[in-house]
């Protein structure tokens, strides 16, 4: 854990977490495109899975501490990682060759993660806890998703599609440097793991993109 490996893999690790939650989050996001009924039917499942083996919300309640693991645990190897670098290299470069490393990609994994964690606490507000949707908390989950990206909240639908585009940028290149610090990178492969990466996090950015859009625009009512 002292070691800038070490946290990478730590970063690495967590993230691959977070990336199979974003692809069941996405799946059952879906599910919309089924009707209300079915819709609510599978958020009342999240609730009761593993009942009646385990209290209702047992799962849910564990599965919500992992991913606030992971997320703690992401956000201080990156931000230890960041600190690591700037002291090892106090003053910048006068000039300094054109990268990939130098490109907007690592501009928005260190300042990208602040507005995708703004975005995350809005999307809680708004769709979990319902605060800020005008469905309100006694909203049923279906209710909730399609008054929050009705067209007359079109502010609200643009901000999650640029915030996902932002996901999805973060999510490319983070997937790339796993693949990298994991060691699973070679000269045969490079080419097939980045496709990989980009292909990921397209389709999640296109899934989670799909049901406000659709809303927004009178497909799903």
């Amino acid at each position: 854990m002292r070691s800038s490996n070490g946290r990478k893999a730590v970063m690495a690790v967590t993230g691959a977490v977070l990336v199979l939650y974003l692809i069941a989050h996405m799946a059952g996001n879906l599910k919309i495109f089924y009707g209300a009924a079915a819709f609510n039917e599978y958020a009342a499942w999240l609730r009761e899975v593993g009942h009646p083996l385990v209290p209702n919300r047992t799962v849910l309640t564990l599965v919500e501490v992992v991913l606030a693991v992971c997320v703690l645990a992401h956000m201080w190897s990156a931000i230890s990682l960041a600190r690591r670098a700037h002291r090892a290299r106090p003053v910048k470069y006068a000039a300094r060759p054109k990268s990939q490393a130098s490109g907007y990609a690592v501009h928005t994994m260190r300042f990208g993660g602040i507005i995708i964690l703004l975005f995350v606490i809005w999307h809680l507000l708004d769709l979990t806890f319902a605060t800020v949707n005008p469905a309100g908390p006694a909203g049923a989950p279906y209710d909730r998703m399609v008054e929050g990206f009705a067209a007359g909240r079109w502010p609200v639908t643009l901000f999650y599609v640029l915030a996902l585009l932002m996901v999805g940028l973060h999510l490319r290149h983070g997937l790339w440097s796993a693949f990298q610090t994991l060691g699973v990178v070679g000269a045969r492969r490079e080419k097939a793991l980045k496709l990989a990466a980009a292909g990921v996090s397209g389709l999640l950015v296109l899934g989670f993109m799909a049901v406000p859009l659709a809303i927004t625009f009178g497909v799903v009512k």
